[in-house]
């Protein structure tokens, strides 16, 4: 729960600031790059975690490597992550600020997450459901996770709707746990 806390915090804050700077497009592309870059290659989160770095070498490097390559506003937002020790948050501020600049254009993005990869016709039929409750344009992302047994659980900017068989089975194991049998 910390780390959605978090996430969200810093990531509504950097997205008020770009929005107030007319800077969420530049953001959003630098931000994206960020993120590749730290998905593809995890040395640059490893050193900002050495403990026995100090924080001006982690915020000298930031200011030396990024300065020229992204907007002022992000790599003084990179600095206050560094200053506040949430610097490992990093990747989910990057997510939860792309999800506010979708939606700031009118995009949702969700998650479906499934025991089995949907079809197409279960596609077909979900996404205009989808675009009607949260009125909406809607990016679908696909998981499969076998471990839910049927059903889906579908999460939707601050709501999940759990369907799935497992969490059906938990359910119907709460209640019988507290029948009292005499």
């Amino acid at each position: 729960m910390l780390i959605q806390e978090v996430s969200r915090k810093y990531s509504q804050a950097l997205f008020n600031a770009a929005k107030n700077r007319n800077l969420l497009g530049e953001a959003d592309t630098q931000l994206k790059e960020l993120g590749e870059i730290i998905k593809k290659d995890s040395s640059l989160m490893e050193f900002f975690s050495f403990p026995n770095v100090t924080d001006v070498s982690k915020i000298e490097l930031v200011r030396s490597v990024f300065s020229e390559r992204m907007n002022r506003l992000l790599v003084e937002f990179l600095v206050v992550l560094i200053e506040k020790k949430r610097i490992n948050f990093l990747s989910e501020i990057i997510d939860d600020f792309i999800r506010l600049v979708e939606a700031e254009r009118g995009i949702g993005r969700v998650t479906v997450i499934s025991a089995v990869q949907l079809n197409n016709d279960e596609r077909q039929k979900l996404i205009p459901a989808i675009q009607q409750r949260i009125g909406m344009d809607v990016l679908l992302e696909e998981k499969v996770d076998q471990s839910i047994l049927g059903g889906m659980i579908v999460v939707m900017h601050n709501e999940i709707i759990d369907g799935s068989v497992r969490y059906g089975l938990e359910k119907i194991e709460d209640k019988l746990g507290k029948v009292r049998v005499l």
